[in-house]
């Protein structure tokens, strides 16, 4: 329940802050040009709550349904217009100030992209290394040489650092080719080149995680099994464990590493297992029943123990990526500019058949992503608004009626043919735009039924 309740405030924050700051933009624009503005809706349907405030007793609305919001402008077509206020009305201004007040829209969703992302650069976030785990057997990733244990160093001719950096740059260039390099280095500091097959991304149509579809698994640097903190009255300490003690082998099972050992106990809630170690040097064993614990509706095993660290480990196996001010904000400016250009591309893509429409995202997964995003922390919720907010913007960019960008598209035909366009032909675009909106929302919601559905 607490996380149906974080997903459900996370996705509705989103939606309300994008909506608010997307309108916003056209509200601020349409003021400073003298359009007269008669209401701002947070949503639509039935109003919840509405105020009236300033000059203009412009009405502020907050309406039943949320996904989406609307700033109405004083508008002739729309109803009679006072003589005196005319010149304030939407119709009567040039297609120059009309694109204006049109774009300004998506213009604040990338402004708000840009210092989300500004702010998480400047401030510092904590990412996992590029380190590379076991990859199945049989997967791109196992044909091509890759081992437990490696970390990358870079993806074709762009240096890595994190996770996130090789999951980025492997989607931009898997985009052009159908193979990627990766430069690898493991822990006896040999490097070599593994040459990812990225046939079955582009066959699935980069579908769900494209890593995981060619078998690159993250995973982390070895560390010793040796036992740091034993909680009091656990499984751990009703076997004899002490701190310090290191863990060579279970049930038999050679092992050298601690990340080995954990995967070992989380799989076996109830078991009795054998566990060989070295006290000071001196082997010995013990048998451990292994304690139940429920974790998001799922069954694991655990004994109660911390790894032994003095931060050497963390160090190796997280990182923190941190920019100056400046740097940060190019930093920033240069995510979106990427982000939605790869957006676009596809989109553009989805036309032509070579990415599957099962891409597409409703409210649902959005919603999913806001919860998941919220739970992992502040700054992980910060680059989902981001990229939320930036898709926005690309999204009431693209030439639909009814869309900002088919607006435009109206306007830019209005300069080049000096003549609006007919009450017939606008009427044509926005059937056209309902009818192809309403098609993508049920794909959309179509994808995220099947991801219910499929888990």
């Amino acid at each position: 329940m607490s996380n149906l309740l974080t997903t459900l405030a996370a996705f509705l924050l989103a939606i309300g802050l994008l909506v608010v700051v997307h309108e916003f933009g056209h509200y601020f624009v349409a003021r400073r040009l003298g359009v007269k503005v008669l209401s701002f809706s947070l949503g639509f349907g039935k109003p919840l709550w509405s105020r009236r405030w300033g000059a203009d007793r412009t009405e502020w609305v907050i309406a039943a349904l949320p996904l989406g919001g609307f700033v109405r402008m004083l508008d002739e077509r729309e109803g009679e217009v006072d003589p005196g206020e005319r010149h304030r009305a939407f119709n009567r201004q040039s297609p120059w100030r009309r694109m204006a007040i049109v774009v300004s829209g998506p213009a604040a969703n990338f402004l708000l992209a840009i210092l989300l992302y500004w702010g998480v650069f400047a401030t510092g976030v904590e990412e996992p290394r590029a380190w590379l785990g076991t990859p199945p057997a049989a997967s791109a990733a196992a044909d091509a040489g890759v081992r437990a244990g490696e970390r990358v160093l870079k993806v074709g001719d762009v240096a890595v650092d994190t996770w996130q950096d090789v999951r980025w740059s492997m989607l931009q260039q898997s985009l052009e080719r159908d193979s990627v390099d990766l430069e690898v280095i493991d822990e006896h500091a040999r490097i070599s080149i593994r040459r990812i097959d990225m046939l079955v991304v582009r066959e699935a149509g980069w579908e769900g995680d494209p890593l995981g579809r060619v078998g690159l698994m993250l995973g982390h640097p070895r560390t010793p099994p040796v036992l740091g903190k034993v909680a009091g009255n656990s499984a751990a300490a009703k076997a004899g464990l002490l701190a310090g003690d290191l863990i060579v082998a279970v049930d038999g099972q050679p092992l050298d590493d601690w990340f080995e050992l954990v995967n070992i106990i989380r799989a076996a809630p109830g078991r009795t297992l054998r566990l060989d170690f070295r006290r000071d040097g001196v082997p010995l064993a013990t048998s451990v029943t292994i304690a139940s614990e429920t974790r998001n509706g799922k069954e694991i095993g655990r004994i109660g123990v911390n790894v032994l660290s003095d931060g050497a480990e963390k160090d190796a196996w997280l990182t923190t990526v941190r920019y100056p001010p400046a740097i940060a904000l190019g930093k920033a400016v240069m995510e979106t500019w990427e982000k939605s250009v790869f957006s676009l591309v596809m989109m553009g893509r989805m036309l032509t058949g070579d990415v599957s429409w099962r891409n597409l995202s409703g409210p649902v997964t959005i919603a999913n992503y806001a919860g998941q995003s919220a739970r992992l922390g502040i700054d992980y919720y910060v680059r989902f608004l981001a990229l939320v907010s930036l898709s926005l913007g690309v999204l009431n960019l693209l030439p639909i009626p009814i869309l900002d960008g088919g607006h435009l598209l109206y306007y830019l035909a209005e300069l080049i043919r000096r003549a609006p366009a007919s009450e017939r032909a606008t009427e044509i675009g926005q059937r056209i735009g309902i009818a192809l909106m309403f098609l993508l929302m049920v794909f959309a919601f179509y994808n995220d039924i099947s991801r219910l559905v499929s888990g």
